[in-house]
């Protein structure tokens, strides 16, 4: 049993009846689920994530004080602390993890806020750009197990994907990186026989080019080390994780440096493969600084469009 189902198994045994039972006038103005910070709710968690902030618990979502006053939020943090600490053989941590608490009664608005920047989810173009992957990621992934109101839902909606020209805006960044470290830098650090720099430009070339996967599959890249688990399930272009894994972990003497590079360069043709069938290019060529410009060229929005190539990145 991984923590999402865990989650929604307490919930439906101790969560909801405590919420019917105690708290009926209130139950349709709350929402309750599991999501935000940690590998359960990615559904990414296994018997080593267990070690620290794993734990029977929902998070449940209140609205504003004039809805849900302090006192009734007070009374709600009181039942919920009094649910069962044990569960199907798991134990309910004391201690709050760092950063604050990941369950229990929430804010919805403190929630969004602290995710996106935003109480509502309303984002501008400027806070698109700038609020980071990781964190649009935690603010949909999960599940949802009640949401009476439904403004959980309809912002979770809203905030599901970036908007068109928001992901061209990055996606443009990203492949000019990716074509700077990969077919540029990479190549000079060997001239120089500087082959930890040329790691580093592999790495680079990795970051980006597995940004740029997670966007041309619409789905926000999680957090680092759940990069490669997330990728490996996106349906365009998973398998570049594989030869990801090869750049990062062979090193760059003279027996690979060449393979290393034919690699890169596969991998490119893929990307612009999938640029084009999703006609995100108009350049005609192996050369990724190219259609990163061309991606730029498309963006419909002037004051999105006139703004630094990496000012996303």
């Amino acid at each position: 049993m991984n923590g999402l189902e865990l989650s929604r198994a307490y919930f439906e045994a101790y969560g909801l009846p405590m919420l019917k039972a105690q708290f009926p006038s209130l139950l349709p103005l709350l929402c309750a689920g599991l999501t935000g910070a940690g590998s359960e709710c990615y559904g990414f968690d296994d018997e080593i994530s267990r070690d620290h902030d794993f734990e029977p618990g929902f998070c449940l979502f209140l609205p504003g004080e004039e809805t849900v006053s302090r006192r009734d939020a007070f009374l709600l943090e009181r039942a919920y602390a009094k649910l069962p600490r044990e569960f199907m053989g798991f134990q309910r941590g004391l201690i709050a993890p760092v950063g604050g608490p990941r369950r229990g009664v929430l804010r919805m608005d403190g929630f969004f806020m602290e995710k996106v920047g935003a109480p509502d989810g309303a984002l501008s173009p400027m806070q698109w750009l700038s609020t980071p992957d990781y964190a649009l990621a935690e603010a949909v992934n999960g599940e949802i197990f009640l949401d009476g109101p439904g403004d959980m839902t309809r912002i979770r909606a809203a905030l599901s994907r970036y908007p068109e020209d928001i992901r061209k805006k990055k996606l443009a960044g990203h492949l000019l990186l990716a074509a700077q470290a990969g077919q540029y830098n990479y190549g000079r650090c060997l001239g120089h026989r500087e082959t930890a720099a040329a790691q580093l430009a592999v790495c680079a070339f990795v970051q980006h080019a597995m940004q740029a996967v997670f966007l041309l599959n619409r789905v926000y890249m999680p957090y680092y080390k759940w990069s490669f688990r997330a990728m490996r399930g996106l349906p365009r272009l998973s398998l570049l994780a594989e030869l990801m894994e090869y750049l990062l972990t062979t090193d760059n003497g003279e027996e690979l440096s060449s393979d290393k590079q034919d690699v890169m360069e596969g991998m490119i043709a893929d990307i612009i493969g999938e640029m084009r069938n999703q006609r995100l290019t108009k350049a005609v060529c192996g050369d990724l600084e190219k259609h990163a410009y061309s991606v730029q060229d498309l963006i419909e929005d002037t004051q999105v469009r006139s703004m630094h190539i990496l000012c996303a990145v």
